[in-house]
């Protein structure tokens, strides 16, 4: 089977020989990690599909670009909280 290196593109051969898969080298894997560690990549936090948000979820988003709203407190009580 054969997939794309997720940092150049290029088709990589996907088996056991295969010592960077799913990336072709080692220098896109390391481009790959350095953009996760300057958070480039990240996951985005899903909390604001539930009804109630634990502190260490809150603490945990407070550095996501968009605001966290709690149906039970006005926004800026939990950015005071925050702090």
């Amino acid at each position: 089977m054969e997939v794309k290196c997720p940092t150049c593109e290029k088709m990589v051969t996907w088996s056991e020989q295969s010592q960077y898969k799913p990336f072709c080298s080692e220098r896109c894997r390391l481009i790959d990690l350095g953009q996760w560690a300057s958070e480039q990549h990240r996951i985005p936090c899903a909390v604001r599909e539930c009804g109630s948000i634990p502190e260490e979820v809150l603490l945990g988003c407070a550095l996501q670009e968009t605001p966290l709203e709690h149906e039970d407190a006005p926004a800026n009580e939990l950015d005071e909280s925050l702090h």
